[in-house]
């Protein structure tokens, strides 16, 4: 008799949902229990009351089976972190694809994205949300090879599922906006696997780097030719490096 898969649980990125894992979930299935989480008011879901990265990792937390290896892509890790630092026991093992502690750049943080870029996509955002996301889909496939390839079934994954809803978006740009793990993450304890893009514009690389060099029990893999996407551009090679982590 075959011992029980190991489950696996995955959290998309802002403004997406669950769809955006159906390639990477079904290179995994072999080797997993594979769980795909929709954030709040994303993907069909109604928004919480509390929409706060507390609120939204408590939620997951709430959801997510026992003993899980729990994986967030960019917003999602930061939801991802939150849960494992506030439900320790949830959560056995971490992996962070491109993901990063702070997305705003601060004096004392330069690995972030500009604050007047976060703003001017939160005002586009309100006055049109379906072409900021597309907007956003482009700029999240910057950089790489075969760009136009990996977008379409982006925007597919986007547009075959109900939009998020206004304040669910609202509420992952406020996230993105104030969010810092800096001075906590010394804490996290669980095994972590940090995964980033070389190409990354949102999450810069030197943020994978700061992660892996701070979080206690981390490895790092940098995919040379991947952008904030990774598991989309380089499908093959992030669930081989999964597997390897997870049955370490």
């Amino acid at each position: 008799m075959s011992s029980p898969k190991s489950i696996l649980a995955l959290v998309h990125g802002w403004g997406m949902n669950a769809r955006v894992f159906d390639a990477l979930a079904d290179l995994l299935a072999d080797d997993f229990e594979v769980c795909v989480f929709d954030l709040p008011g994303h993907g069909g879901r109604d928004a919480l009351a509390d929409n706060t990265l507390h609120g939204w990792a408590d939620d997951l937390a709430q959801r997510l089976p026992d003993n899980a290896t729990l994986l967030g892509w960019s917003l999602g890790g930061q939801v991802a972190m939150r849960a494992a630092l506030d439900h320790p026991r949830k959560v056995t093992r971490l992996i962070l694809l491109a993901s990063t502690p702070k997305f705003v750049a601060t004096e004392d943080w330069q690995r972030g994205m500009a604050p007047a870029d976060l703003q001017d996509f939160g005002a586009a955002l309100l006055a049109d949300p379906q072409a900021t996301l597309l907007r956003f889909l482009s700029l999240q496939t910057r950089g790489m090879s075969g760009q136009k390839a990996m977008l379409q079934p982006l925007r597919q994954t986007l547009l075959t599922m109900p939009e998020p809803s206004r304040e669910a978006l609202a509420s992952g740009l406020a996230i993105l906006r104030d969010t810092d793990l800096r001075a906590e993450l010394p804490q996290l304890m669980q095994p972590t696997l940090v995964l980033h893009g070389a190409l990354d514009t949102l999450t810069p690389p030197a943020a994978g780097a700061w992660l892996a060099e701070t979080l206690p029990a981390a490895q790092h893999i940098e995919f040379s030719r991947a952008a904030h996407a990774p598991h989309l551009s380089h499908g093959k090679e992030v669930a081989a490096a999964i597997g390897r982590f997870a049955h370490d």
